[in-house]
């Protein structure tokens, strides 16, 4: 029984204290059903469309935001309001290739951190993502 992939959601969403809901399901097999990847909510939504699910746009950033609240997600902001949700929660960073969009995972101990500057008072560092722009190599005519 616990070999079971619906199963073993159903336990992921529990021990994250969330409830696990037909939709929270449904999305999450979508998420966490084809190993670490990077996602936009519009790219899970189109998804969910595609597999037949009833689930406005709303819900898929409903879930994903309370996803990463819960420690299931990370969110990767790269461009203004555009985010990525990466299923892979562990600390590591990312390559943006600029012509693509598509997100490379880069090993956390590949990125060498200095001194990171002290928070506002009050306030705690939450968490440091390194966003790395890649581009296709501009090849001289030789």
């Amino acid at each position: 029984m616990g070999a079971c992939p619906v199963h073993s959601l159903r336990g992921k969403l529990r021990q994250a204290r969330l409830r696990p809901t037909r939709q929270r399901i449904a999305l999450g097999w979508l998420l966490f059903g084809r190993g670490n990847r990077h996602l936009t909510a519009e790219m899970l939504f189109e998804e969910a469309r595609a597999a037949k699910l009833p689930v406005s746009l709303a819900t898929v950033y409903n879930t994903l935001h309370q996803f990463t609240a819960a420690g299931l997600l990370r969110e990767i902001a790269v461009e203004g309001a555009r985010a990525y949700f990466d299923t892979n929660p562990t600390p590591h960073h990312h390559f943006l290739v600029e012509e693509t969009g598509a997100l490379v995972d880069i090993p956390d101990r590949d990125i060498a951190m200095g001194q990171l500057p002290p928070p506002p008072a009050g306030c705690e560092i939450a968490g440091v993502d390194v966003v790395v722009r890649v581009r296709r190599s501009r090849q001289k005519a030789g």
